[in-house]
């Protein structure tokens, strides 16, 4: 087998390896999967520079969170996965041709999936639908104000948000007008403040703000929401604490909360959970949870796949595949 590790915090560039080591035998419970598709997320470079705000991952480590591969061998016990069978593993650790997982953490993947798109299945459109329904009571007509707008969970906000009759007004760097309104976008501003939103929605104030980026692009959400708003930061793009000015958070009483999947999905009610599954389920065999991959790096060449991860500019995820 073939894994990445990182034995130290730095440039994914310059600080990933590659080891070799024998085939892992599965135990009991447990199968071992061959990953044909591993996904390359913000957080997992954010990890391996050491600036990701989750408890820190002892060293070495190995990066990775959303794959797709096939049962290659299984344990004593295991009788409802069979060799050859396509799975959706959950854990970490998934930047590695081989790996063994206990079989109870290794659904099956939806007969006839996308390999690329079941691979992506359950992080991005999880958090994007967790943060349109669990923190703001929201009803058709309402809007939801957004950035880093043309990411791969911005794009399925949209989306999400259009299937709920809510209105989104999408921040972005740069023009990606035409995309995003395929989405279903009903308004696109290119690097606006709180003025330029609100300009874009007509002057209606959304009650809720997704923030990916923090900064000072935090104080432009909050400016721009409701009294009383929410915005809910998940991810930190630029690299910078989040700043609210004392009018929105004291006088507007305008909520910061944040977001993080992992401990979602530890502590969430079985039945919200098999819900949850059954929804994106549907949507990924419907062809709802494309967002595009712009490439495909082997295994062997994780180098450039984090550098090309990493550059500005992207309309599409970067995958790993095995090789």
């Amino acid at each position: 087998m073939r894994k990445v590790v990182y034995r130290r915090h730095g440039d994914p560039a310059e600080v990933l390896e590659i080891v070799e080591a024998p085939d892992p035998e599965p135990g009991p419970g447990e199968v071992r999967v061959r990953l044909t598709r591993m996904t390359i997320n913000p957080a997992d470079l954010l990890s391996i520079e050491g600036s990701y705000g989750a408890e820190p991952i002892p060293l070495p480590a190995t990066p990775g969170f959303g794959a797709y591969g096939l049962v290659d061998a299984v344990g004593e016990g295991v009788d409802r996965l069979f060799v050859g069978q396509a799975v959706l593993p959950a854990g970490g650790g998934f930047w590695a041709d081989t790996i063994i997982v206990p079989a109870r953490f290794c659904p099956p993947a939806p007969q006839g999936a996308d390999p690329d798109q079941a691979a992506m299945m359950r992080a991005n459109p999880s958090t994007a639908e967790l943060m349109l329904t669990e923190f703001v009571d929201l009803a058709p007509g309402d809007w939801v104000v957004q950035n880093a707008a043309n990411s791969s969970v911005g794009r399925l906000v949209i989306r999400f948000a259009r299937e709920k009759g809510l209105k989104t007004v999408n921040v972005v760097r740069r023009d990606v007008r035409e995309m995003l309104e395929g989405d279903g976008a009903d308004a696109v501003v290119i690097g606006g403040g709180a003025d330029e939103i609100l300009a874009a929605t007509g002057g209606v104030q959304p009650k809720l703000a997704l923030d990916a980026v923090g900064g000072q692009a935090t104080a432009d959400l909050a400016g721009a929401v409701a009294d009383g708003g929410t915005v809910v930061l998940y991810g930190l793009l630029s690299g910078e604490d989040s700043r609210m000015p004392a009018r929105d958070t004291v006088f507007r009483d305008v909520r910061l909360t944040g977001f993080w999947l992992a401990p979602w999905y530890r502590t969430a009610a079985p039945e919200r959970l098999k819900d949850l599954n059954q929804m994106l389920v549907a949507k990924l065999m419907a062809g709802e949870l494309d967002v595009g991959v712009e490439a495909h790096y082997s295994l062997s060449k994780v180098h450039e796949a984090v550098a090309h991860a990493a550059r500005a500019g992207r309309d599409g995820k970067i995958m790993l595949t095995e090789g």
